[in-house]
C-alpha cells in the first residue's frame, strides 16, 4: 500500500510540473541518475514512463526527463538532466553553499569529472550512470544558488585528467592530519592519489565520538554476541586497518572500511579511529575526520581557499600530476 502511495504522490507530481526540457544528443551532454541510494537487484527492467517534467521526492525537486522504471524490486526513477545542471545540484548538495567561491569551483570540477568517468563506465551496460546517494556521489536536485550556480559556470566543461583520461575522482568531507592511500580502501594504487598532509580545518568533524549497541554491531557483523573489540592493525596514515571481534571464545577479524560499509557508512563517521572504549550496552567510538580519506578533503580546500589558494592549486595539491581540460579536449 506504501509503495502504491508513494508511485502515486510522484506520478501527480510529474504531470503536475510538467515542463520541457530539450536533451542535447552528445552523449556527455547529460547524466542518468538513479534517484535514491535504492539499487535494483536484477537488471529485468522495464521502462513503463517518461515524461519530460518535474519531480518531488523526499523534498527534493528534480527536474529534466523524468522515467519511471519496474523491476522485480519495484518502481525505480530515473532522472535524465543536463551535465551542467546536475553539477549545480552536486555541488550545493556535497558542500556548504556559502563556501570560498574557489572551494566551490575545485568541487564544481571533480564533480564533472566523477560524472563523465560513470558515464563512460555505465551508458552502455546499465540503464543508469550514477545514484543520487552517497553511494556516488550527493545530488538534490535543483538546490542550487547563486553562488554555486557562478562556480559551475566559471568552470563550464572543465575536468580534472590525467595522461588524457579522467581521473578517479575520488573525494571525501575531512581529514585529519592526512588523506588515505587508495589502496588501503579501493584496494588499488593509484599515481595521482598518494596520502597528503592537510591543513587543520573549522570542520564539524575534527574530533567525533560515537556510541554503537552491540545489537546493530551484532546484526552487521552476523555475531550473536560480542564481548571485546581491540584495533588489529593500522594504515600508514594511522587510520584502523582492521578490527577484531570477540565473542568470549572465538574472534572475527573486519577491515575497518568494511566495518563501515555494513553500518551504512555514516554510523561510523571514518576509520581515523582514535580510541575505542566498551561499555555494557554498546561500543563508543572515538575518532577524527568524515569519509573514506581518499583524494580531496572538502574542508582542507574549503580553508586553503580562504587563505588564498586558487581552485586549480586546490586540485593540484590533491591530484599532483594532473591537468585541467575541457570535455572538447583542450586544456
Amino acid at each position: 500500500m506504501k509503495l502504491i502511495r508513494f508511485i502515486f504522490v510522484i506520478i501527480v507530481s510529474l504531470f503536475f510540473f510538467t515542463q520541457v526540457y530539450p536533451m542535447d544528443n552528445n552523449e556527455n551532454s547529460y547524466i542518468r541518475v538513479l534517484i535514491g541510494d535504492r539499487r535494483p537487484t536484477s537488471n529485468e527492467l522495464e521502462k513503463i514512463k517518461k515524461i519530460s517534467a518535474k519531480a518531488i521526492v523526499n523534498g527534493s525537486i528534480y527536474q529534466g526527463e523524468i522515467e519511471i522504471w519496474k523491476g522485480k524490486d519495484g518502481y525505480f526513477l530515473i532522472d535524465v538532466v543536463e551535465l551542467e545542471d546536475y553539477v549545480k545540484g552536486v555541488v550545493a548538495s556535497e558542500v556548504g553553499i556559502h563556501w570560498p567561491e574557489e572551494a566551490l569551483k575545485a568541487q564544481a570540477v571533480l564533480a564533472r569529472t566523477y560524472a563523465i568517468t560513470h558515464i563512460i563506465r555505465n551508458r552502455t551496460r546499465n540503464f543508469y550512470d550514477v545514484t543520487s546517494s552517497v553511494f556516488h556521489q550527493v545530488y538534490r536536485g535543483d538546490e542550487s544558488t547563486e553562488e554555486t550556480e557562478k562556480a559551475v559556470k566559471e568552470t563550464k566543461g572543465q575536468i580534472l585528467s590525467y595522461n588524457g583520461e579522467p581521473v578517479i575522482a575520488f573525494y571525501h568531507a575531512c581529514s585529519v592530519g592526512s588523506t588515505e592511500d587508495p589502496e588501503e580502501v579501493f584496494g588499488r594504487e593509484v599515481p595521482y592519489l598518494k596520502p597528503v598532509n592537510v591543513p587543520s580545518t573549522p570542520s564539524p568533524y575534527t574530533l567525533w565520538e560515537k556510541k554503537i549497541s552491540f545489537e546493530m554491531l551484532g546484526k552487521a557483523l552476523s555475531m550473536k554476541k560480542i564481548e571485546d573489540i581491540r584495533i588489529i592493525s593500522n594504515t600508514k596514515t594511522n587510520r584502523v586497518k582492521e578490527l577484531g571481534f570477540s565473542d568470549g571464545k572465538n574472534e572475527k577479524i573486519v577491515k575497518a572500511t568494511e566495518l563501515r560499509r555494513l553500518l551504512n557508512w555514516s554510523v561510523l563517521p571514518s576509520t581515523m579511529i582514535k580510541s575505542i572504549k566498551i561499555e555494557k550496552d554498546g561500543v563508543i567510538f572515538e575518532g577524527s575526520g568524515y569519509g573514506h580519506g581518499v583524494g580531496m578533503c572538502q574542508w582542507c580546500a574549503f580553508q586553503m581557499a580562504q587563505e588564498g589558494k586558487s581552485y586549480k592549486e586546490i586540485l593540484q595539491y590533491f591530484y599532483p600530476g594532473t591537468e585541467i581540460t575541457t570535455l572538447n579536449g583542450n586544456n
